[in-house]
């Protein structure tokens, strides 16, 4: 039979007990010890020969009680018994202080490490909500800087399952501080409820969620958006929640989910995959579509027009000086670029626009463009297109729908080579398999695979590269991002060699991961570079700030409809002469495109130039372009 716990067992487990509820006991404790021994010393103190002269028990309770306290020393002349007592006393005192003060201490420096871990709770308002962390997290936060920079309280909460300390650090070595906006980190996962409330998300302004790099990121990231959409502390207002998706297969469950809610999600690689496909055709348009996204220049912003109202949207092309308009969005309808020249605005239609700020986009009243109708060219015939051959070095999950896209734009007969290296999937048949299957609705091309190492020069000399007119070449999957970027400089290389040795020109178009490396891959002067992540972060930022962007960039990057061009200037009006970017806007709209800026090729190498990209010149400006300049137009193809 099992014996029953003894009294002073018991005694001792509810002491036990009640030390482990935190220091706030353990000093109460210490209080009560104190009052008893200050309560004992003082009747020892009444009994015969101890107590002082002239003291009554009122006086030394409070003599005891401050020698208890704050031990001093005590006249000497006093009876010897009674000094005994007072020894006892601050001897006592030294021990329940000592004890009292490494309580406070230690409860004070537990509460600075929790300050510090950030498991308080936020209460700003108005706020950005950044969940999860990501190398993506270093660009939007230099957009976000960028865009609050003429805000007082701006502040971006950042919710991740990180050590604060260390994203503190990592931000003060990667963003670069604008204005007063003011980043509040906290530690916590953004699909525990409980942790979702340290960020206040029902009272921000917008909520960016950045999935993880696993195998598996849009998991983490539906679970995010389900604990924000069905928290049972979610405010009646719906919220802005800005993400990335990687598999289309999951968009549905996206719209299902934020019914109620904003939720705009980027598809990723659908998205990278198109721009590389256009930039491949095109040299520069990455750079065009990065400053069309970054906040460090001129955005794209939305303004109703009374003056323009009954008037058409080839009327509102010139009626701008320092603003490059790029469409109208319809009432509550989507965004539609480059509209038929003559749909008529109306009254609570919006205006979309290239500008410096949201003030800025204003009429300018001018009505003499001094357009130069000397120098404008008819359009001509376009030529028959022919038959392009494409390379592609190296294999992602980007790769079939870069293949479907370039189907799209090249002339039937064409063909496209894949080159990737054996190890990038447990067998190269499997890959080649998936892309045949993906790409089965091809019509205008042609497609084959070889497994090769892409960094090896006899590799690229027996596939004869040279021979193509356009190469891209892509990080391979499974490597890290330093890795895969090292692997690219090198290809790039070899293909820069054998471009300069050939006579023929290609095109060469280039992934990055990490947008440092940019600088490196530079020297190979190739002829764009696309960072994918960077590109993506820009738009997440964007979209965060105006959800109305959102149809914006659909129909910038759709494959239908009107796209962004950069087009021989010489086709438009006659070079070598001064023109104002007035006159070519009028040589755009008669052929019922807008034109939204230029390249200067004698800039292409120039990164403090932007690479000769000029985006939303002033029109009344005078310039000479010569026949290899561009001119950058929002067009169907």
């Amino acid at each position: 039979m099992k014996k029953k716990p003894s009294w002073l067992e018991r005694i001792r487990y509810r002491f036990d007990n009640s030390f482990s509820k935190g220091p706030q006991v353990l000093i109460g404790w210490l209080g009560l010890i104190t009052v008893f021994l200050v309560a004992v010393m003082t009747l020892v103190s009444l009994l015969p020969g101890i107590r002082p002269e002239g003291q009554d028990i009122k006086q030394l309770f409070w003599n005891i009680l401050f020698q208890a306290l704050t031990p001093n020393p005590f006249d000497a002349s006093t009876r010897w018994q009674f000094l005994v007592v007072m020894l006892i006393v601050t001897l006592a005192s030294l021990f329940i202080v000592s004890i009292l003060i490494g309580t406070l201490t230690s409860s004070i420096e537990g509460k600075v490490d929790e300050l510090r871990k950030g498991h308080s709770r936020v209460l700003e308002n108005g706020h950005t909500v950044i969940l999860g962390w990501s190398p993506q997290i270093f660009t939007i936060l230099n957009e976000l800087m960028l865009a609050n920079e003429n805000q007082k309280n701006a502040r971006i909460v950042i919710l991740a399952n990180a050590d604060v300390v260390e994203m503190e650090d990592e931000v003060r070595d990667r963003v670069k501080s604008v204005g007063s906006t003011r980043i509040i980190f906290r530690t916590g996962s953004p699909i525990d409820l409980n942790d979702l409330e340290i960020a206040n998300p029902h009272t921000a302004k917008s909520i960016i969620i950045l999935p993880p790099t696993d195998p598996d990121p849009d998991s983490y990231v539906i679970k995010t958006i389900l604990a924000l959409t069905n928290n049972p502390n979610r405010r009646e207002d719906h919220y802005h929640i800005v993400t990335q998706i990687s598999d289309p297969r999951n968009m549905d469950v996206i719209r299902l989910i934020g019914q109620h809610d904003q939720v705009q999600a980027v598809l990723s690689e659908d998205l990278i995959a198109r721009v590389t496909a256009q930039t491949s055709r095109q040299s520069g348009l990455s750079v065009v579509y990065t400053e069309l996204l970054n906040f460090d220049g001129d955005e794209i912003y939305f303004a109703q027009e009374p003056s323009l109202v009954g008037k058409t949207y080839a009327d509102a092309l010139l009626a701008y000086e320092t603003s490059s308009v790029m469409g109208i969005k319809i009432a509550s309808q989507a965004a539609s670029l480059n509209p038929p020249m003559q749909t008529v605005i109306h009254t609570e239609d919006k205006l979309f626009a290239l500008t410096a700020d949201d003030d800025t986009l204003v009429p300018s009243n001018v009505t003499n463009h001094q357009i130069d109708e000397s120098v404008l060219r008819q359009k001509n015939q376009a030529n028959p297109a022919h038959p392009e051959k494409c390379l592609i070095l190296g294999w992602n999950q980007c790769t079939p729908t870069i293949i479907r896209e370039l189907d799209s734009y090249v002339a039937p007969g064409s063909s496209v080579m894949v080159v990737a290296d054996p190890h990038i999937s447990e067998e190269i048949a499997s890959a080649q398999a998936r892309i045949q299957h993906d790409c089965a609705s091809m019509t205008n091309q042609k497609l084959t695979f070889l497994a090769g190492d892409t960094t090896d020069r006899q590799v690229l000399e027996e596939i004869k590269a040279a021979d193509f007119d356009h190469v891209i070449v892509l990080s391979n999957a499974g490597l890290g991002e330093q890795e895969a970027d090292a692997k690219t400089l090198v290809t790039l290389l070899h293909l820069r060699d054998i471009a300069e040795r050939d006579d023929t020109p290609f095109s060469i178009v280039s992934e990055m991961l990490d947008l440092r490396n940019r600088e490196l891959a530079e020297v190979t002067r190739v002829d764009d570079f696309i960072v994918s992540d960077h590109l993506i972060s820009l738009m997440m930022s964007q979209l965060s700030e105006d959800g109305d962007l959102f149809s914006v960039f659909q129909d910038l990057f759709d494959s239908e409809g009107s796209e962004i061009y950069l087009k021989p200037i010489s086709d438009y009006i006659k070079t070598g002469v001064p023109v104002n970017f007035y006159t070519l806007v009028e040589a755009c709209r008669r052929r019922g495109e807008t034109a939204i800026g230029y390249r200067l090729m004698h800039e292409a190498g120039d990164a403090e130039k932007a690479y000769g990209v000029h985006t939303n010149p002033k029109k009344s400006q005078t310039i000479v372009f010569s026949p290899n300049d561009k001119l950058i137009v929002v067009a169907e193809n």
